[in-house]
């Protein structure tokens, strides 16, 4: 079972990070601009592993901030993550000891959580494992090289390879849906509710991490007391 989880893992990881490559190198443009290494910038996509959070940590270092307002910058554009972080740890095994739970907290990604709670049954750290240091691993590596090599790629062609990236979300998102029916309006209203809140007066200008965890905290309890996952359900 174990290989198996790990096969799955690096192929699951391997995809993502071709996504990852690729958005990374635009950071890593936006952090040559700041006067960052490839490096400091490998380390900083090591422990750092959302784009938005790394864009605001490049573009605070750019701007001289200090180290409280690139702490609370990264800190805002992150917070989604506390949301998944609390999900995915009702997917654990109870008898799975903390630090697995440690790890898997640091590495968490809207794509990590993505396919890791799509996966029946509890979440297999092996899998999660394999996937993330792949991933990750790429994802550094894109920002090394998008400092390394400067512009030497037109931005056209490194957002179009960063469209890889939303192909793997519909992925995610549709087996589930043609299986449970609460699933498929709970990501139908997560279309239309998000779109909404672009055009609202308001809601709109707050950060789309501020609306996301607004519109999951909503979206989720409706679909909890519609229909709340029975503990052996996840057996």
């Amino acid at each position: 079972m174990n290989i198996k989880n790990l096969k799955e893992g690096l192929h699951d990881g391997f995809l993502i990070g071709l996504g990852y490559f690729a958005v990374a190198f635009s950071l890593g443009l936006v952090a040559r601009k700041a006067g960052l290494s490839p490096i400091q910038g490998f380390l900083a996509s090591f422990l750092n592993h959302a784009s938005a959070g790394e864009n605001g940590l490049y573009t605070s270092i750019a701007t001289l901030a200090t180290y409280a307002e690139v702490a609370i910058i990264t800190l805002i554009a992150n917070a989604r993550y506390l949301l998944m972080s609390c999900s995915l740890s009702q997917r654990f095994d109870p008898q799975a000891p903390f630090f697995h739970r440690l790890l898997v907290g640091f590495g968490i990604t809207d794509e990590f959580f993505g396919v890791s709670i799509a996966r029946p049954g509890y979440l297999s750290t092996t899998h999660f494992y394999s996937c993330a240091l792949l991933a990750i691993f790429m994802w550094s590596a894109g920002d090394f090289m998008g400092i390394w090599l400067g512009n030497l790629l037109p931005l056209s062609v490194v957002s179009a390879l960063s469209v890889s990236l939303y192909g793997m979300f519909i992925a995610i998102i549709i087996p589930p849906s043609k299986k449970d029916k609460v699933v498929a309006l709970a990501v139908a209203a997560s279309f239309a509710l998000s779109y909404l809140c672009t055009l609202t007066p308001c809601i709109k200008e707050l950060s789309g991490g501020t609306r996301t965890i607004i519109l999951t905290i909503l979206i989720a309890t409706v679909a909890a007391i519609v229909k709340p996952v029975k503990e052996e359900d996840l057996k």
